[in-house]
């Protein structure tokens, strides 16, 4: 028996699932689900499986009338260890609450790491690769949507200036300008592609790296999609609260500043316990991950 998947998602995250081969239609909102709700309840869903579990999917859930499944958002224990760093028992990673909710259909975890699709034509192209590129070399992910997860522009340009190998710093059109700073300080081995490299290029970027340098951010779980070798640095939050990476190459290094007890400072690194002078991020080791970059890049990738 055919099934149809069909996915709602903001508008701007669409370009994440238009490669999708498991999705048969992709719905967008720019605001509220009001824009689309007509043309959902013309689609005669059998089923809503909700994600979210947030006012949005709770209307749309609501007005579609149909038998529906809601992950666990756990946000009372990421309270408790927000508040209070305690929690009874560990928290599920969000991945495997995503799966408990589809259980009821005959959903399997396939023991694998996540799926990145990168549409065709829309990866680099010849003309769009840096010479840097045409070697084995770092990708440094220096974006982030919030400040607890991403390190400061000097710091990085301070580990990057002692790193012997080729770097890729990508990011965003709002990280350009921390980026040109980083390149400008480190030279010609380093190419800002920060603004530069869409989000496809930027993954089909980290697909071809020696190594991954990135925090808590979208760019951790491409790259554990491609199973890069990655450095994840942590700050303000933890991968205690369920978000690091899914299934990441078995080589995989995470750095924590481990003396900063009072951490996780906030559920999703917008809010740091120790102020924003001392923010928990900017307190890792530079030597700690220089030499997180050199152990993984002696390491043979698996063929």
């Amino acid at each position: 028996m055919g099934v149809e998947i069909h996915f709602l998602t903001k508008k701007k995250y669409a370009t994440l699932l238009t490669a999708n081969p498991y999705i048969t239609k992709i719905h967008t909102i720019e605001k509220s689900v009001q824009e689309v709700l007509p043309e959902l309840e013309k689609c005669g869903f059998d089923y809503v499986v909700d994600l979210h579990k947030n006012i949005r999917s709770y209307i749309v859930k609501k007005r579609l009338k149909v038998l529906s499944f809601s992950f666990r958002k756990v946000n009372f224990a990421k309270w408790m260890l927000v508040k209070f760093g305690k929690r009874r028992n560990s928290i599920p990673h969000v991945v495997e609450r995503y799966l408990e909710t589809v259980f009821i259909f005959g959903v399997k975890d396939d023991e694998k790491p996540p799926d990145y699709f990168i549409p065709p034509n829309e990866g680099l192209n010849k003309k769009e690769i840096p010479d840097v590129m045409n070697q084995k070399f770092v990708v440094w992910c220096i974006g982030g949507m919030h400040q607890g997860k991403r390190m400061s522009k000097e710091k990085v340009a301070a580990i990057i200036s002692m790193c012997k190998h080729p770097v890729v710093i990508i990011g965003g059109v709002e990280d350009e300008m921390e980026g040109d700073f980083i390149a400008e300080h480190c030279g010609s081995r380093v190419f800002n592609a920060a603004g530069k490299f869409s989000l496809h290029q930027s993954a089909d970027c980290i697909s071809r790296a020696e190594v991954v340098v990135t925090g808590d951010t979208g760019m951790m779980h491409i790259a554990s999609a491609f199973s890069k070798k990655i450095i994840s640095v942590w700050g303000c939050t933890t991968p205690e609260l369920g978000m690091s990476a899914w299934r990441p190459h078995p080589s995989n290094i995470i750095i924590e500043p481990k003396h900063l007890t009072k951490r996780p400072c906030s559920k999703l690194g917008d809010r740091c316990k120790y102020g924003d002078e001392q923010r928990c991020i900017g307190q890792n080791s530079n030597d700690e991950i220089l030499q997180a970059i050199e152990t993984l890049w002696v390491q043979q990738t698996a063929p």
